[in-house]
């Protein structure tokens, strides 16, 4: 049975006067969703909203029909979270930390309870680890513990608030194969600043910035939007700020000590520039800089 989180209207300013989140609407279907956003866009705002951790000033959430905002402890039973930042205790190993955070959660039956943090441990690769105190483990290894608690208590509903950030390549690999592999049958939220992340791993995804959200489809769909638009070509740094004045540029690289540019046009915006075949990268940048 496929399930559904239906966001409408949320909107969310802070006492400071940061408006966070603007009139967001989104429905986010079973499978992977890949929220993306620069940071500051509104995501963990976002993210924390639908995690029950605080409220909105207006608008509504519904998951599985359940009303988020007014049924808390039910949404909590069927969610798992991984925030940006989570402390883990330094001196206690994964599974004894594991084994609480199950008690939490109401697995009261010791056999069962063992089970499921022995099958959680391999699943996320951490069984040979397992006695080692959390401090002592890499940030790659952090992060998958905090998915291993994220997944007690078998949730409808996973949230991840920039997992990948400050994991090295092979890390990233494992912890994409994990997401993938149990974001088959549930709603699994991806929010990032990474766009590989995406591209690899969702199959809906929403662009978010200054709390507002700019897009929202299939990956796939929104890089062949942009087919027959994108061209690059190689500039002297100095001449940057030129181009920007002349075309729609929508991202700058640095490749072997030259720039290179990336511009949307309709045609070829002269004989000095190459077609590309787009990105998602190109697909986000594009859509930041239409109301930049």
């Amino acid at each position: 049975m496929s399930v559904e989180l239906t966001i409408e209207n949320l909107s969310k300013t802070y006492p400071n006067g940061v408006q966070a989140l603007k009139d967001v609407t989104l429905k986010i279907p079973t499978g992977m969703f890949g929220l993306l956003g620069p940071n500051g866009a509104g995501k963990s705002t976002l993210m924390r909203t639908i995690a029950t951790l605080q409220e909105p000033d207006q608008g509504s959430i519904r998951f599985n029909g359940m009303d988020v905002l007014k049924d808390k402890d039910s949404v909590r039973r069927v969610l798992g979270y991984l925030p940006q930042e989570f402390g883990v205790y330094p001196k206690v190993s994964s599974e004894v930390m594991l084994n609480h955070f199950a008690v939490l959660k109401g697995i009261t039956d010791s056999k069962q309870r063992k089970e499921i943090v022995d099958g959680l441990l391999h699943k996320t690769n951490l069984w040979d680890v397992r006695k080692e105190k959390l401090g002592n483990y890499s940030g790659g290894m952090k992060q998958r513990f905090g998915i291993a608690q994220a997944l007690l208590g078998n949730p409808k509903l996973i949230i991840v608030d920039e997992p990948t950030a400050g994991l090295d390549p092979a890390e990233r690999i494992r912890f994409h194969n994990l997401l993938s592999e149990i974001g088959e049958n549930i709603v699994v939220i991806l929010s990032t600043h990474i766009v590989e992340d995406v591209s690899d791993l969702c199959s809906y995804m929403a662009v978010i910035s200054n709390g507002k959200v700019l897009l929202y489809g299939e990956p796939e769909k929104t890089i062949n939007n942009l087919r027959g638009k994108v061209w690059k070509k190689i500039i002297p740094r100095a001449e940057l700020p030129q181009y920007e004045s002349q075309f729609h540029v929508i991202s700058t690289h640095l490749v072997a000590g030259k720039t290179v540019i990336h511009v949307v046009s309709d045609a070829q915006p002269d004989s000095t520039f190459v077609e590309v075949s787009p990105d998602l990268e190109d697909v986000y940048f594009s859509t930041l800089k239409q109301t930049a």
